[in-house]
């Protein structure tokens, strides 16, 4: 299955807005195996369905009621995560699939995120703030991915420029750095297919 993961150095990084343009430009299918919170006011699912508007939105695997980590939304929820659930879904698109939090949040007490992609077999974007903190947070992120083997495409920043960190972190995590997109304000379907054609290099995921 061709696709990618897209994983982040901690929450609201802006994972869900980079996997929509990801998955716009490529025409593919969209899936969030696990929702923690949002189901009143708007699920990532529910984003990216109208930032992306040739996806294919699958549905998620888990749907939980509280804003957290999905082993402890599960716990509150009084529901048990299956891996049997999270195992990929089969399309004829190309698959975005994105995680929940950072690359080593619990799914489960005994499931990581990052175990999680290393089964799944697809490469991992590292999607990184520009902000104070986001070397050591990246490079972490990558260490901890690759002690799993879990292959890297790239890292991609979000945010205002910051030169240090986006040559320090692909240089020394030794990987390729796919651009940056900038805050969008409006941030609808326009302007971010126009962002990430223009800031995020697609020919790297070639």
């Amino acid at each position: 299955m061709r696709g990618f993961i897209v994983t982040g150095t901690d929450t609201d990084v802006g994972k869900t807005v980079f996997a929509a343009g990801l998955a716009q430009a490529m025409r593919a299918a969209y899936w969030k195996p696990a929702q923690a919170g949002g189901l009143d006011d708007g699920t990532d699912s529910e984003a990216v369905a109208r930032l992306a508007p040739d996806a294919a939105i699958l549905p998620e695997a888990y749907r939980l009621a509280t804003p957290c980590s999905p082993h402890e939304a599960a716990r509150i929820d009084g529901v048990r995560i299956e891996e049997a659930a999270l195992a990929l879904p089969i399309t004829q698109r190309p698959l975005v699939v994105e995680g929940a939090g950072g690359v080593l949040v619990p799914y489960r007490e005994d499931l990581l995120a990052a175990d999680l992609f290393a089964r799944w077999a697809l490469p991992a974007i590292l999607v990184a703030r520009t902000q104070l903190g986001t070397i050591s947070h990246s490079l972490l992120s990558i260490e901890a991915l690759q002690s799993r083997g879990i292959p890297i495409a790239g890292v991609a920043f979000i945010g205002e420029e910051e030169p240090v960190a986006e040559a320090a972190i692909p240089r020394i995590g030794k990987v390729r750095r796919l651009g940056r997109l900038p805050r969008l304000d409006p941030l609808d379907a326009e302007t971010l297919g126009q962002a990430f054609a223009a800031h995020i290099r697609m020919d790297l995921l070639a």
